[in-house]
């Protein structure tokens, strides 16, 4: 145990941030279980954030994530959805010259 003043308020605050962290990585393993048995967009897209929350924290590394987000992206991609809607080209508009 700590006999410093300072010593000892670290170690409270060690605990809690511990405690933080651990609560973080827990939803984060469990929201990417129940992502790849769901299969569903709004499950994938929660364990997604989750998983840029941790590495925010530096709790995982950067490349982890990545695959994490592309290995759930791919279950959503691998079930049939619906069509997506057409999208409408942006005609160019072409500035006249004002004569002086």
């Amino acid at each position: 145990m700590p006999v410093i003043k300072s010593a000892k308020k670290k170690l409270r605050q060690d605990k809690k941030r511990q405690e933080a962290n651990n609560l973080l990585r827990n939803a984060l393993k469990s929201a990417i279980k129940t992502a790849q048995k769901s299969k569903t967009q709004d499950k994938v897209v929660s364990a997604v954030k989750l998983a840029d929350k941790a590495l925010k924290k530096h709790l995982i590394h950067k490349n982890k994530a990545a695959r994490i987000k592309s290995k759930l992206s791919k279950l959503v991609k691998s079930t049939p959805a619906k069509p997506a809607s057409p999208v409408k080209s942006a005609k160019k508009i072409k500035s006249s010259k004002v004569k002086k």
